[in-house]
């Protein structure tokens, strides 16, 4: 982790005040760092011969009043390996969907599948949808395939959601969404082997859990995702 989430961990944690100047002295002299960002130049794009395309409604407006008001959505892939031999090892993929909310920034609900289609995002929806049945936010995702079908936009018209969609490879109109994958895979998947679909399983279904209940975010005030959640219900 960075210093400055080093710094709110003590805080927080093991009730050790220090500021952040002094921790990246720190961690300056230690040699401590955080983990390196890699660079991803690609940008999913329009699905063919699309059903349905909707407006940029989101336009970059990632703040929200309130739980449920707004959730993006995305598909990202991840790999393993199997084999003993390094060079010679099949490289195998699964796909994770899921869904951020942009108040609390909490994962509403995500299904890993081993192939990235049409039932993966519609299942991310209904779990959602039936963990939250009250809930219509404006729902916002790319232009990728699964968006622009005909059954997801009907399932979001009956729960009465609106649908919002990036431009054409604008990916930072989905920022928050594409940071969320850019912090569970800096810390828990970059410069890590898979050897088994099972532990990847785990390290995704773990992180998510940690993330949304221990990692702690300063756009938050300090709270994990969970602790603002509950605190907007508590007031």
């Amino acid at each position: 982790m960075g210093y400055r989430r080093l710094k709110d961990e003590l805080d927080r944690h093991h009730n050790t005040h220090v500021n952040d100047k002094r921790m990246l002295r720190i961690c300056r002299s230690r040699r401590i760092k955080s983990t390196i960002k890699y660079s991803n130049h690609g940008c999913t794009r329009q699905g063919k011969n699309p059903y349905y395309l909707a407006d940029n409604l989101l336009n970059r407006d990632f703040k929200a009043d309130k739980p449920n008001q707004k959730w993006l959505t995305d598909v990202t892939e991840f790999k393993y390996y199997v084999g003993n031999e390094v060079k010679n090892a099949e490289v195998k993929k699964v796909y994770l969907s899921a869904i951020l909310d942009l108040y609390d920034r909490r994962i509403v609900s995500y299904v890993i599948r081993d192939t990235n289609d049409n039932p993966l995002v519609f299942d991310t929806f209904r779990t959602a949808i039936a963990a939250n049945p009250d809930a219509h936010p404006l729902s916002h995702s790319d232009r990728g395939f699964q968006y622009t079908n005909r059954v997801f936009h009907h399932m979001l018209t009956e729960a009465g959601m609106t649908q919002s969609m990036s431009r054409v490879a604008k990916c930072i109109d989905n920022g928050p969404m594409e940071g969320f994958w850019g912090i569970l895979k800096r810390e828990r998947y970059y410069g890590k082997r898979f050897t088994d679909r099972a532990s990847l399983d785990a390290m995704i279904e773990d992180f998510i859990q940690y993330y949304n209940t221990k990692r702690l975010q300063r756009n938050l005030g300090v709270l994990t995702p969970m602790e603002k959640h509950e605190m907007y219900f508590a007031a």
